[in-house]
């Protein structure tokens, strides 16, 4: 009886090829699995049926989509998670996901292996097998990309071809994808020269910001500790939320990322994302934020939330050092309620306005009219003793 792996499978190019190579080369069975987390390229029943014609002898299809809102992306956005400053960890973010359920169902098909079809130079070799080894340390891992000779994606092609293995690319469109309900990333071909503009076919969720409307549009986000409920006063779940800010943000040419960033492994890479809902998303919460927190809370957090950002792309999701931080950032969204307008307007996303029942912004204080109740006659006082220890430091240095 042969030996069981169970492959994280997607369709594309190097998990279809790792299917017959782990057959064939390893001599095991495989189990493919398919994590649904609302990515569009295919039709996850043809991915399903792709895998079986390709040799597996099971393919699995759950559906993630729910989870991965309520788990991960949620608290993606309590902790307006952004690598860099610009990049809303979409693939990062899936990775955990995907690997809790490929652990499950290892020890559900008593599979000895887990493979994956992550690059040697990449970031999703870590997250995969950080997170196994995090969850299920017996469960041995096979990385098929890092052990074979095809060095190359045209390689790659020609093998999958002499194997008539249906792949969803070519060598004249040799860009690899990856994407979800957070957004959709994509690399590799011409976008290697980050002298290079991308062309226009990389784009599926945004349209050319030169060519969206003349006219802005409005929409009014509201959120419940933390959380978005609601679109223009209509009840929403997270993922219609999701959904209605990428159709609208995409529409008006939103959310489109071009950034070279710095991979695990000391790699520099040249990486083009589209994130409409996610960026609109995290826009809003983090200035509702501004609104409602207190200022030493708002600052401090901000600091954390680089590390949080930091350490999920890393593929640090099962530490206890980021899991602690998950519990201080829930403890600062019990007042984070109320409403943000957004406006879209060729490819810029902005406030327009925002409140809540939960506001430190007080008119009485914060005005110049005559409602006017800040005490000035303070003023003086408080600037005294504020830089008193400036002053000291100051005639010290007089003296040299």
């Amino acid at each position: 009886m042969k030996e069981k792996v169970v492959l994280a499978y997607s369709g594309g190019l190097d998990t279809s090829v790792c299917i017959k190579w782990l057959i064939e080369e390893k001599a095991l069975d495989v189990i493919a699995l398919v994590g649904d987390v609302g990515q569009k390229r295919q039709s996850l029943d043809f991915i399903r049926q792709k895998a079986l014609d390709t040799g597996a002898v099971e393919s699995i299809v759950i559906d993630m989509r729910e989870e991965y809102a309520a788990e991960y992306l949620s608290k993606a956005l309590v902790a307006n998670a952004m690598y860099e400053g610009k990049y809303p960890l979409l693939s990062a973010l899936s990775r955990p996901i995907l690997v809790k359920h490929l652990v499950r169902v290892a020890e559900a098909r008593g599979a000895q292996y887990i493979a994956h079809g992550c690059t040697g130079k990449g970031n999703d070799q870590v997250r995969f097998e950080v997170g196994v080894r995090a969850l299920n340390p017996d469960i041995l891992q096979i990385a098929p990309v890092r052990e074979w000779d095809l060095t190359t994606r045209d390689s790659e092609i020609e093998w999958a071809e002499a194997h008539n293995i249906p792949v969803p690319v070519s060598k004249e469109s040799p860009y690899s994808i990856d994407d979800n309900c957070w957004g959709r990333a994509i690399e590799c071909g011409i976008l290697e020269d980050p002298w290079v503009e991308p062309p226009s076919d990389v784009y599926e969720l945004t349209v050319n910001p030169e060519d969206a409307p003349d006219a802005p549009t409005y929409l009014t986000v509201g959120f419940e500790a933390g959380q978005p409920v609601s679109i223009d006063g209509a009840h929403m779940s997270f993922l219609e939320v999701l959904a209605t800010l990428n159709t609208v943000a995409g529409a008006n040419g939103c959310g489109r990322i071009d950034m070279v960033e710095n991979r695990l492994v000391g790699v520099k890479s040249r990486e083009i994302y589209e994130c409409p809902g996610s960026l609109s998303l995290i826009k809003a919460h983090r200035d509702l934020e501004e609104l409602v927190l207190e200022r030493d809370l708002l600052r401090y957090k901000a600091k954390i939330e680089q590390d949080w950002a930091i350490y999920v792309y890393e593929g640090k999701w099962f530490s206890p050092l980021k899991e602690a931080l998950d519990a201080f950032m829930a403890g600062t969204q019990a007042v984070v309620t109320g409403e943000v307008r957004l406006k879209f307007y060729k490819g810029s996303i902005t406030v327009a306005g925002r409140r809540s029942p939960f506001s430190l912004y007080d008119f009485e204080l914060a005005t110049y009219g005559e409602e006017d109740r800040f005490d000035r006659n303070s003023a003086k006082g408080f600037i005294d003793i504020y830089g008193l220890y400036l002053e000291s430091w100051a005639r010290q240095q007089r003296k040299l």
